[in-house]
C-alpha cells in the first residue's frame, strides 16, 4: 500500500485558502466562536451543534474496492464498495469545495499510544471545531500550538467537507448527499454531507481494524483500565455505544487506559486514541464524577442544550438528541494512565444492553461461550447513536463493533480466543440493560449494582462463588453478590409473570440461533449458545 504524504494536504493543495495548521486549543476555540460554530458554556466547554445529522451514518459508509484489498474485506451491508472512479469524483468534489473556503484547519497527530503500532493522521476540515475534536481525540504530534511549519508525512488523511451537499450523489455511487468514503490503498477518508464529528474518529478506527491484524495486533472496540497498585490487573470492557464502556472504565479506584478503542499486542494493550468520547445524556456529578470533572475548557459538547442566560448545560434534555456527547483529552481524567498502555488483561467483560430484559446481570463465560457471545455481539442500539434510532432496538453486532470491521468477524474472534488462551484471561457477560420486563415495561439495571459487579469481578470475589445455571442460555449466574439483592441475579425472579419471562427468553434464544448461522463456528462454540 502507498503512504500518503503531507503534500496531499499542504497549502499547495488548496491555493488561495488560509490553511491553519496545529493551532492551540485556545486558538481553535476562539476561531470556532468567531465563525459561529459554537459557544462557551459556563464550565468552559465549547458547545457545538452537528446540524441535521446527530449520529453516525453507517448506511452511507463506502470502501474503495480495488484488487489489492478486495479479498481481505467482508463485503456486505457494513462494507459497501465504491469504484475507484467514483472515489475520484467524490474526492474531486470535496477538494473543490474545500478550496472555496476562506480558511481551513489542519490537525496532525497519531492513532496508537504504542509507538510500535501507531499511525500518523492528518485531518483537514472547514470548521475549527472539527479540528479541535481531532485534537482532543487523537494523540497530538506537537505541543499545544506548535507544528505549524513542521513537516509531517501522514499515513492517513481525512478531508472533512461535511458542509458539502452533493447535488447528484447517485452519479458518484452514493445513496444520499451523505458520504463517508474510505480507501485502504490511498489511505484517505472523504467526508461529505454530515457534520457529525464521530465520523472522523471511527474512520481511523476502521483503518486500524484493517491494518493491525496484519501486524499481529488485535484491534478492539473496548475500554480499558488497570489497578492503581497492580499493573497486572488490567481489565477490558467490550460493548457498543451506550452500554457502559466509558462509564465503567472511568473508575476512581483504577487508572484509565482508554474509553473506546484499543490494540492488544504481544506486549499488552494500548489505547488507539488520545481522548474520550462519552455520552452525557442524564450525566450527573454524583453518578459519573470523573466525566463531569473532565468537562472544562478544551472539551467539546455536542448537541447539548444550554441555558442561553446562565450558559449551564442541561444534560437531562434530549430536545436535540439522546446521543448528546462530550469529547475531552484522556488526561482530563485525573487518574488516567499516561502513556495509555497496560499489560495483558486479567479480565475481559462483554457489555450488553438487553432490551428483551431476559439476560442475567452478570455471568462468567466458558471459553466456548466467550467465542459465541463475542462473535454474535448481542446488545441493543440505543436512541440517537445512529440516524433513525429513536428507542432501543435488539441488535447483533459482530465482535461488539460490526460497523467498524473491514475483515471477517472470525478474524477478530480468532485473535481474541488466542489471547484469552495464551494469557489466561477470564471472560464475563455483564447486562447493563433491562430487567423485570422488556424495554418500556421493565427497568434498567441500577448503575450502582453494575459497578458492584465490576468491582467484584476485578478483585476476584466472583471467581469461586456458588452459581446456578440459566435453563435456556446456559449461563452461570452467581447465587449471591454482596451489595446486590439476590433476586436481581436471576432475571426470572424480577418478572411478575414467570411464563411471560420464559416466552421472552425463548424468543431471544431463537434470535441468537438464527444469527449464528452467519458464522463458521465449531460444534464446541455452537454448544456455548442457548438451549433451544
Amino acid at each position: 500500500m502507498s503512504t500518503m504524504t503531507s503534500a496531499a494536504v499542504d497549502a499547495a493543495a488548496f491555493p488561495g485558502v488560509a490553511l491553519r495548521r496545529n493551532l492551540s486549543t485556545a486558538a481553535l476555540v476562539e476561531a470556532a466562536i468567531r465563525r459561529g460554530e459554537g459557544e462557551l458554556a459556563a464550565n468552559g466547554a465549547l458547545v457545538c451543534d452537528t446540524g441535521d445529522r446527530r449520529g453516525r451514518s453507517p448506511g452511507d459508509k463506502f470502501l474503495e474496492d480495488t484488487p489489492g484489498i478486495h479479498d481481505d474485506i467482508d463485503w456486505g451491508k457494513v462494507n459497501q464498495p465504491i469504484t475507484p472512479e467514483n472515489f475520484d469524483r467524490v474526492e474531486a468534489a470535496a477538494r473543490a469545495w474545500l478550496s472555496g473556503q476562506d480558511e481551513l484547519f489542519r490537525f496532525d497527530g497519531f492513532a496508537g499510544a504504542d509507538p510500535n503500532h501507531r499511525l500518523k493522521v492528518s485531518v483537514v476540515a472547514a470548521e475549527a471545531w472539527h479540528a479541535l475534536f481531532a485534537k482532543t481525540l487523537f494523540i497530538n504530534a506537537f505541543a499545544d500550538g506548535e507544528g505549524a511549519e513542521a513537516p509531517f508525512a501522514s499515513d492517513w488523511t481525512i478531508l472533512n467537507a461535511g458542509g458539502l451537499q452533493l447535488e447528484d450523489p447517485e452519479s458518484v455511487g452514493l445513496k444520499s448527499s451523505i458520504g463517508i468514503v474510505q480507501s485502504l490503498e490511498r489511505r484517505m477518508v472523504i467526508i461529505v454531507g454530515t457534520r457529525y464529528a464521530g465520523e472522523i474518529k471511527k474512520s481511523i478506527f476502521y483503518a486500524m481494524n484493517h491494518d493491525l491484524p496484519a501486524r499481529g495486533v488485535f484491534p478492539m472496540h473496548c475500554s480499558a483500565n488497570v489497578a492503581h497498585d497492580d499493573p497486572t490487573n488490567v481489565a477490558l470492557f467490550f460493548g457498543l455505544s451506550g452500554t457502559g464502556k466509558t462509564t465503567l472504565s472511568a473508575d476512581p479506584e483504577r487508572d484509565l487506559i482508554g474509553d473506546d478503542e484499543h490494540g492488544w499486542s504481544d506486549d499488552g494493550v494500548f489505547n488507539i486514541e488520545g481522548g474520550c468520547y462519552a455520552k452525557c445524556i442524564k450525566l450527573s456529578k454524583e453518578g459519573e464524577p470523573e466525566i463531569w470533572d473532565a468537562i472544562r475548557f478544551g472539551s467539546v459538547l455536542e448537541n447539548v442544550v444550554m441555558d442561553p442566560r446562565t450558559r449551564v448545560p442541561d444534560y437531562d434534555s434530549s430536545a436535540k438528541t439522546e446521543n448528546t456527547r462530550v469529547t475531552y483529552p484522556v488526561e482530563f481524567i485525573s487518574n488516567a494512565r499516561i502513556p495509555s498502555v497496560g499489560g495483558h488483561p486479567r479480565n475481559v467483560v462483554f457489555l450488553t444492553a438487553d432490551a428483551f430484559g431476559v439476560l442475567p446481570p452478570v455471568s462468567r463465560l466458558t471459553p466456548e461461550q466467550a467465542m459465541y457471545y463475542f462473535v454474535n455481539g448481542y446488545t441493543s442500539k440505543l436512541a440517537g447513536t445512529e440516524a433513525g434510532v429513536t428507542e432501543p432496538q435488539p441488535n447483533f453486532s459482530p465482535c461488539f463493533g460490526g460497523p467498524f470491521l473491514p475483515r471477517s468477524p472470525m478474524v477478530y474472534a480468532g485473535m481474541l480466543a488466542d489471547r484469552i488462551r495464551t494469557h489466561g484471561a477470564k471472560v464475563w457477560l455483564l447486562n447493563t440493560g433491562w430487567t423485570g420486563g422488556p424495554y418500556g415495561v421493565g427497568e434498567r439495571f441500577k448503575l450502582a449494582w453494575t459497578r458492584t459487579f465490576v468491582r467484584r469481578i476485578l478483585d476476584g470475589s466472583l471467581d469461586a462463588v456458588e452459581v446456578r445455571t440459566h435453563p435456556i442460555f446456559g449461563l452461570e449466574m452467581p447465587v449471591a453478590v454482596e451489595g446486590v439483592p439476590d433476586e436481581v441475579l436471576d432475571p426470572i425472579r424480577t418478572w411478575p409473570d414467570a411464563a411471560a419471562y420464559e416466552r421472552q427468553a425463548t424468543e431471544l434464544a431463537k434470535r441468537f440461533r438464527a444469527n449464528e448461522s452467519r458464522f463458521e463456528l465449531s460444534d464446541e462454540v455452537r454448544a456455548g449458545g442457548p438451549r433451544v
